[in-house]
């Protein structure tokens, strides 16, 4: 890590039914790297398609790991598939806090797999727990549990104001994914 004697890792949330929690996510890994940080993002929820994991995966050699279906979850009734895709990404992110090699872990949307069921808050608060003191822990999606929340040192809520969806406009490439 370039100044690991002065940094110490904070934990943030993205949240709120706006648009961009993702985007600021990337925003900051690609900040991160390049200051020479060690980042890795790992998606729940999504098959990492959107542009700006095309982006990195193309021009980076920032890690992204993508744990998800393609299909939208029904939070009384989730999909078997969806949960284990979100138990996998649960794991992975156990598996590189346990290694202490990364000064960035972005867990995308993994706010949202516990709205839907899919993991629970608590194992979101035990990886909390489990990060390395140096280690700047980001978590995105919409619904951040206010148990979350009471962890973290910077919160930032995405509000809509207006979206042309609410108009019928589909999502559009390169724009909304």
């Amino acid at each position: 890590m370039l100044y690991k004697q002065s940094f110490q890792g904070k934990i943030q949330v993205y949240t709120g039914c706006g648009k961009g929690k993702t985007t600021a996510a990337v925003g900051l890994a690609i900040r991160a790297y390049g200051q020479g940080l060690r980042v890795s993002i790992i998606q729940f929820m999504k098959t990492g398609d959107s542009g700006e994991i095309k982006f990195l995966k193309a021009h980076t050699d920032i890690p992204v790991f993508s744990y998800g279906i393609d299909a939208f979850s029904d939070k009384a009734s989730p999909n078997p598939l969806a949960i284990r895709e979100a138990r996998k990404a649960l794991d992975k992110a156990r598996e590189l806090i346990k290694q202490k090699r990364q000064d960035a872990l972005i867990l995308d949307e993994i706010n949202c797999a516990a709205w839907f069921n899919l993991i629970s808050v608590e194992d979101i608060v035990s990886l909390i727990k489990e990060r390395p003191e140096d280690m700047e822990l980001i978590l995105t999606g919409r619904y951040a549990d206010e148990r979350i929340i009471r962890q973290a040192d910077l919160v930032t809520e995405m509000k809509e104001i207006k979206h042309p969806w609410k108009n019928g406009l589909e999502a559009r490439k390169g724009i909304e994914y």
